[in-house]
C-alpha cells in the first residue's frame, strides 16, 4: 500500500511517499481503507515537533478520516468489512494516521458514517467537531450531551465562525437548539458563517461588536465557544451573562491572557480550557457518538454552500496539503487517497 511517512520532526520537507505491507488488525482493533483524510492545524505543528516529541521510527500523520472497514480484530462487535465509517485521532499514540491507504485503529475510534453522507463529510469531522462537542457541553447549568432540543432557550456565541471548529460548533449549536451567533473579521467569512447556519453575525472588529451581541442577548451570553481568548476577552466578558461559560480550545494571536479577577468573580465567569487529547474516553465517547446523530439528522453538510469550503490535494502532495493547513487555508483541507471512492455518491 501506499503511506506518507516521516522519521524526524521538520517542515513539510520531511514527509515522503513510500510503499509499505498492510497491516493486520489486533483484538480490539479495526482495519480501515482510507478514502478521505482531513488535515488538522495539530497535525502539523506535531509532524513540525511544535507539539509532539521526535518520532521514534516511522509515523503516518493526520488524525482524521473517512473509509470502509476493511477487516477487524478479534473482539470487536458492531463493525464488519464493508461498513462505511468516519474515523478520529487515528495517529494519537500510535504511528498509524490517515494519510495512507490503509490504516488500523482501535475499534472505539471508529463510528459508523449514515447513509447518505459523504465520505468528505466524515474526513472533516474528528478534531473540529468533537472538540466542538465538548465545547458546547461543559457549561455548568447546561447539558452534556448534545440533541435536538438539549441547547433550546440558550446563546452561543461562536468566535471565529468561519473556522473548521467554529463551523461544526455553529452547525451543533443549531442543530441541538441554541441561538447561535458567530464572530467574523470581515465580509467573505460572515457569508460562511451565515451559511453554516449562524443565526446573527458579527465583525469582531465593529467598534459596537458588544452592543451588536447585546441586542441578540440582552441578558447575556450563555456560553462561548472561543480560538482566540487573549484578543477577545474583553468581548466575551461585555457579552456573557453572569455564570457563563466560556470554552477555549485556541489562542491563535498569541495575545497573552490577563484576567481580572473582581470582574470575573462578579460574573461567576466558568473558564473551560479543551483538549481532545485529555479529554477522557467518556467525553470522546459521547462527542463521537452525539456527532453521528448530527450526521445522521443531516446536521453537519460541508462544501462552499454550506459555509465550509474544500481544498482537496491526492495523497502524494499531502507536504502541500500540510503547508496549505499551516498558511491558513480557509474552509477543509482534504487528502483524496482512494481517488475511486473519495467524495462518493453517497453524500449526494
Amino acid at each position: 500500500m501506499k503511506a506518507i511517512v516521516y522519521s524526524e520532526s521538520g517542515g513539510t520537507d520531511v514527509l515522503r511517499l513510500v510503499e509499505r505491507e498492510v497491516p493486520e488488525p489486533g483484538p480490539g482493533e479495526v482495519r480501515v481503507r482510507v478514502a478521505v483524510s482531513g488535515v488538522n492545524p495539530t497535525d502539523w505543528k506535531s509532524r513540525s515537533g511544535a507539539t509532539a516529541a521526535a518520532p521514534d521510527g516511522e509515523v503516518v500523520p493526520n488524525q482524521d478520516g473517512s473509509g470502509t472497514v476493511d477487516a477487524v480484530g478479534e473482539g470487536v462487535t458492531g463493525l464488519t468489512p464493508g461498513d462505511r465509517v468516519w474515523v478520529y485521532m487515528a495517529a494519537q499514540g500510535r504511528p498509524t494516521g490517515t494519510a495512507q491507504e490503509f490504516t488500523v485503529l482501535p475499534a472505539e475510534r471508529v463510528l459508523p458514517l449514515p447513509d447518505g453522507v459523504g465520505f468528505d463529510a466524515g474526513a472533516a469531522l474528528g478534531v473540529p467537531a468533537v472538540t466542538a462537542h465538548r465545547a458546547l457541553t461543559v457549561a455548568e447549568d447546561g447539558p452534556r450531551r448534545l440533541a435536538p432540543g438539549a441547547l433550546t432557550g440558550r446563546t452561543v456565541l461562536v468566535a471565529g465562525g468561519a473556522g473548521a471548529v467554529g463551523h461544526a460548533a455553529i452547525q451543533l449549536a443549531r442543530w441541538a437548539g441554541a441561538t447561535a451567533v458567530a464572530t467574523v473579521s470581515g465580509p467573505r467569512k460572515a457569508e460562511l458563517a451565515r451559511a453554516a447556519g449562524a443565526h446573527h453575525v458579527v465583525n469582531y472588529r465593529d467598534a459596537d461588536a458588544a452592543e451588536q451581541v447585546r441586542r441578540v442577548a440582552p441578558d447575556g451570553v450563555d456560553q462561548v465557544v472561543e480560538l482566540a481568548l487573549g484578543a477577545n476577552l474583553q468581548l466575551d466578558l461585555a457579552v456573557v451573562r453572569p455564570g457563563a461559560s466560556i470554552a477555549v480550545y485556541a489562542n491563535d494571536g498569541g495575545v497573552p491572557v490577563e484576567l481580572d479577577v473582581r470582574p470575573n468573580m462578579v460574573l461567576n465567569t466558568r473558564f473551560q480550557f479543551v483538549l481532545m487529547y485529555t479529554m477522557g474516553q467518556h467525553n470522546l465517547d459521547a462527542a463521537a457518538q452525539d456527532v453521528t446523530a448530527a450526521l445522521r439528522d443531516g446536521a453537519l453538510p460541508v462544501g462552499e454552500e454550506h459555509g465550509l469550503p474544500l481544498t482537496r490535494f491526492p495523497l502524494e502532495r499531502t507536504a502541500d496539503a500540510h503547508a496549505a493547513v499551516e498558511a491558513g487555508t480557509v474552509g477543509k483541507v482534504l487528502i483524496d487517497v482512494a481517488g475511486d471512492v473519495a467524495g462518493d455518491v453517497a453524500g449526494a
